[in-house]
């Protein structure tokens, strides 16, 4: 069995790197600063103009290529949107999302952002070489947390008329899956008193959702339970019947887990019709 998984491991290794050294020979081009929300409403909020923006990264004269939407962490009160190392050159088209930040606004707020990023991208991705059909969301720790929280609340993509389903995957790094402490410090509630409402990823489990692979740090070494919360969150995605959640625990890292997770993200793609 040892054996098995050894091999398993130095196969996977080298179908990624043999990937990175072609999708390498490939040109790829960065779009920054492109605001994600419509005139009419960017018109009327500056904070929403001069925040709400989000950066491209995709290989050029291409078509019909993997998407992977990154929110950037920060607690949702801090943190600027980034386009990955670990998922340049990868032959996958990249977008990294700014947000409002709190306490200059609500979590709500936060939370509507990140979905209107997924609607800009749905509807202009083609134009930049993007699968609309092979749209990946994921994010670190605050950008986790909104990366569930867009693919499980379908009322936050519906509401532009997208069908949350269509998202072909959803891997939050050390998301909350109870509602956010930003959320809860607002009303006054210390971040060891966990709560689920209407703003948890949890309060929205269902068994139609999207593909879902939650990665966490060391359970010893995370933040405020957070592998609980995930392991939580797991459990109950498959008890309401859904057929596709996983859930991966880094050993030896803590709450920043990124970069031995950026490669489970790419092998999740991968594996992912």
């Amino acid at each position: 069995m040892k054996l098995f998984k050894i091999t398993t491991i130095i196969l996977s290794v080298f179908a990624l790197t043999t990937g990175s050294i072609l999708a390498a020979e490939k040109t790829y081009r960065t779009i920054q600063n492109i605001a994600y929300y419509p005139e009419k409403v960017s018109g009327q909020d500056k904070y929403i103009a001069d925040r709400c923006k989000l950066d491209i990264y995709y290989p050029e004269k291409t078509t019909g290529t993997t998407v992977v939407v990154w929110f950037h962490g920060g607690g949702l009160s801090g943190g600027e949107k980034e386009l990955p190392a670990a998922l340049r050159n990868k032959d996958i088209c990249v977008v990294g999302v700014n947000y409002r930040l709190t306490p200059k606004v609500q979590v709500n707020d936060c939370v509507n952002d990140a979905a209107a990023a997924v609607v800009w991208v749905f509807e202009n991705i083609e134009k930049y070489g993007g699968d609309p059909n092979r749209i990946f969301v994921s994010g670190h720790s605050a950008g986790g947390y909104l990366a569930a929280m867009v693919g499980l609340d379908k009322s936050r993509l519906g509401l532009y008329g997208i069908d949350a389903n269509k998202i072909a995957g959803l891997v939050p790094f050390s998301g909350q899956m109870i509602t956010h402490f930003a959320e809860r410090k607002s009303r006054g509630i210390k971040d060891t008193q966990p709560i689920v409402d209407a703003l948890a990823p949890l309060f929205h489990v269902r068994a139609d959702a999207s593909p879902m692979l939650l990665i966490t740090g060391d359970r010893e070494l995370e933040m405020l339970g957070r592998y609980e919360e995930n392991a939580y969150m797991m459990r109950m995605m498959k008890v309401c019947g859904h057929k596709n959640t996983r859930l991966l625990e880094i050993q030896g890292y803590g709450h920043g887990m990124t970069d031995p997770a950026f490669p489970l993200l790419l092998e999740f793609i991968r594996q992912t019709n």
